[in-house]
């Protein structure tokens, strides 16, 4: 069984996101909290509440023992990216790209054995 949260069209640039994202992936969902509570990356705070959101449908939905989950699988995904124009010198434009990202965690429980 598996519990899934996402958080979409998130103003995180997908690259930065990824380097939070690759810390707590497979670790137990209560070592991933703390290891996201010390990371000093805004995108940790966002990863926080989807891990947050995905530990209360594993409870929830499927009543799994939270002490059992781990991080199954977590990744990032490129969302749309907005576009921005700054004025530069001697008439020219430059183009500001805000990325966006798609944020998934998995929680799977340990198996026993």
């Amino acid at each position: 069984m598996e519990a899934k949260a996402q958080a979409k069209f998130v103003r995180i640039a997908p690259r930065k996101a990824r380097l939070v994202m690759d810390l707590i992936r497979g670790k137990n969902a209560g070592e991933a909290f703390s290891i996201l509570r010390f990371i000093p990356r805004q995108a940790s705070i966002t990863i926080g509440k989807v891990l947050q959101s995905a530990l209360a449908n594993a409870e929830h939905n499927y009543e799994m023992n939270k002490d059992d989950l781990y991080v199954y699988r977590a990744y990032v995904d490129e969302g749309p990216t907005l576009k921005r124009f700054r004025p530069r010198a001697f008439g020219r434009a430059a183009r500001i790209r805000k990325r966006t990202s798609h944020l998934t965690i998995i929680l799977k429980e340990r198996e026993e054995g």
